[in-house]
């Protein structure tokens, strides 16, 4: 029932929505030059995230993000819109479906810009100077069925505008099951979220 109910979800995700421009649809399977993952990152609970196998997933995701043009100098722009902590002052959201290796699942990228000032301010900055403002990138991709079955099997990560991850003040490279089990950090932060299924920006996925 489980898997009935993520492919009806997933078959939901449309065109272009609320103000939001969703990237397209291109793309379903690997295709020659594209990166697969070789250690199943599946297996990795301890620790929960920044281990090698999540990290090496990462990877595979970002060239993948890259190839979908939804990161990058050339990537797909949305208008930008009023941030919060501990993303940025004005945000850019895409959201499309990719696949990686065998699996399709629904991907969130969220770009965080910093910048001072009001939020007309901020957007102005955003739109002239994508690049130069751009601090963060955070992806959340839902995995096969069983990768974290108490948080919807999200995986989730923080990369730098190059692609290279971003790491916790312990040094562990933000990827994967992120801060399971804290109070604080990715997966207690969108658990908050008013349809239950950590995602914020909109109900498409509510239970």
């Amino acid at each position: 029932m489980r898997q009935t109910n993520r492919v009806a979800r997933s078959a939901r995700v449309p065109a272009l929505a609320l103000g939001v421009v969703m990237a397209s649809m291109a793309g379903g399977g690997v295709v020659a030059g594209e990166a697969t993952v070789t250690d199943d990152s599946r297996l990795e609970t301890k620790p929960p995230f920044g281990g090698p196998m999540n990290v090496e997933y990462a990877k595979v995701l970002w060239e993948r993000l890259e190839s979908h043009k939804l990161v990058g100098p050339d990537s797909i722009r949305s208008y930008p819109y009023k941030g919060n902590h501990p993303h940025g002052q004005a945000l850019e959201y895409l959201e499309t479906m990719i696949t990686i290796d065998d699996h399709a699942g629904v991907v969130m990228v969220k770009k965080n810009y910093a910048g001072e000032g009001d939020l007309d301010a901020l957007k102005a900055g955003v739109l002239n100077e994508r690049e130069k403002n751009l601090d963060s990138v955070t992806v959340m991709f839902q995995r096969e069925e069983g990768y974290d079955p108490d948080h919807d099997d999200w995986y989730w990560a923080k990369f730098q505008p190059n692609g290279e991850l971003e790491k916790n003040p312990k040094d562990m490279p933000l990827a994967g099951r992120v801060a399971k089990g804290a109070d604080k950090g990715c997966i207690a932060c969108h658990a908050d979220a008013p349809g239950k299924d950590y995602v914020f920006t909109h109900d498409r996925f509510a239970k």
